[in-house]
């Protein structure tokens, strides 16, 4: 511990040294010259982009029907106009005092500025390819202060510094430089991961010759193993020893065990969906009173979109224990029975057949699959009929082609006067009963059949 704290010791008193070494010479007056040149561009600079802005908007505004990547990056140029204007106005003042002095100190300070202004720059604009906002700005911070510690020449003392700050547990020695060349080499290699598994998943999603529901658990899969192999070998890289790692992942194996069964269920449902083939993106479904179409398959839960325009969020679990009806599992073709009922009066062989060619003259239905229609009981007011016809489209909906079968049929049987009977009732008054009213109802009708 003794000599970590030493260590320490001789790297602080090193970088105040240096720091105070540079401070002293900026105090003379052809570095203060130079600091005057630096804060004139930037007061120019600022000037510049704050005319320029406007214009500039202007401009992009009227780019119509380009690409939203150029706009994009458009708009990331003009938000750092100002920094590029001054690291291009440093260089030309550079390239001044290089036209009339041949000794490079009497410019030093201004290339030093232009060149940490240019990096910045780029920095910044490079690192919107990172989309993770949080990840971005830890991008670019590190990368400006790694850049500016760099061109100052101050990186080795901020280094010996850094490998000051440790910790030892054992024969194991963490320090604070170690801990973020980790961080920088995962954050690296978690990049191009992401890079990999995206370009992975588009030409897998365009291959046809794979199932929906394999090319989502192959990416899946490549997704999960991307990202461990990132973390694992940023670790090992920096020397971190990870045989540690098996006696926490046995602990977080019980923790999940207890306290988050229902997450590992639906974990561990999502991979018996996709792999048993039993649903998968595009498919219709009911489950209870939900009927729609699969959106996309989750981890935890699968997206289903009804008609209405509402997205459910269905835990895998439910899909795996509860009763669904896959309108398209094996096929596309799915039956559908209208009930109706016709008078005792019409001829059931010709209701038969106009009902039938009602329900083929509708788009939908299927006219190289069978629609038949059977009488299925005579009730109290009616002939009873199930009319059954094949669509091959359900995820276009069921309700609407019912819809339009049941307003042929309407149509059909008024044209050819087969009529829609209602529950009627008939009564009888026997010989030898009385009709009872009341005493208001009876005086009622003695003062109607009173004369005048």
């Amino acid at each position: 511990m003794e000599n970590e704290i030493n260590s320490l010791i001789a790297a602080l008193s090193s970088l105040w040294d240096a720091v105070r070494l540079n401070l002293r010479l900026l105090l003379s007056p052809r570095q203060l010259e130079q600091i005057g040149v630096i804060v004139l561009c930037f007061a120019l600079a600022w000037l510049a982009a704050r005319r320029m802005a406007p214009r500039f908007d202007d401009w992009i505004r009227s780019l119509e029907g380009r690409p939203k990547w150029q706009l994009r990056w458009l708009a990331v140029l003009r938000d750092r106009m100002r920094l590029g204007i001054f690291a291009a106005f440093a260089w030309l003042a550079a390239g001044g005092y290089a036209a009339l002095y041949n000794f490079p100190s009497r410019r030093y300070l201004i290339v030093l500025a232009a060149t940490i202004a240019t990096a910045w720059f780029f920095i910044r604009v490079a690192a919107q390819l990172v989309k993770n906002r949080f990840l971005r700005q830890v991008t670019i911070w590190g990368l400006t202060i790694y850049a500016t510690l760099y061109y100052t020449r101050f990186l080795g003392d901020a280094t010996r510094f850094l490998n000051g700050l440790a910790v030892q547990f054992g024969d194991f020695r963490l320090s604070a430089l170690a801990v973020l060349k980790a961080a920088l080499v995962t954050t690296l290699l978690f990049f191009g991961a992401r890079v990999l598994a995206l370009g992975a998943a588009r030409k897998i999603s365009a291959n046809e010759d794979i199932s929906p529901s394999m090319r989502v658990l192959t990416v899946k899969f490549l997704q999960i193993a991307l990202y461990s192999a990132a973390v694992f070998i940023g670790l090992k890289a920096v020397g971190f020893d990870l045989t540690g790692l098996a006696v926490l992942s046995g602990a977080i194996g019980v923790g999940l065990g207890f306290g988050l069964q229902k997450v590992v269920s639906n974990l561990v449902s999502g991979v018996i969906i996709l792999l048993d083939k039993s649903i998968k993106p595009g498919d219709v479904i009911s489950l209870g009173d939900t009927f729609g179409w699969i959106e996309s398959l989750g981890a935890r839960y699968v997206s289903v979109v009804t008609r209405d325009g509402k997205e459910y969020l269905i835990p895998n679990e439910d899909l795996i224990t509860g009763q669904v009806v896959n309108w398209s599992h094996s096929n596309e073709f799915v039956r559908i029975d209208l009930f109706f009922g016709t008078s005792y009066h019409d001829d059931p062989h010709q209701v038969r057949k106009l009902a039938v060619e009602a329900a083929l003259s509708v788009g939908r239905v299927l006219k190289d699959r069978p629609a038949v229609c059977h009488i299925t009981g005579f009730g109290d007011s009616s002939v009873d009929y199930i009319l059954r016809f094949w669509i091959r489209d359900p995820v276009e909906g069921l309700t609407n082609v019912k819809g339009n079968v049941y307003l042929a049929l309407w149509d059909t049987f008024h044209a050819n006067g087969i009529s829609i009977p209602f529950p009627q009732r008939e009564v009888k008054v026997l010989p030898g009963s009385e009709l009872a009213m009341s005493g208001q109802s009876a005086e009622g009708m003695a003062s109607s059949k009173s004369p005048g």
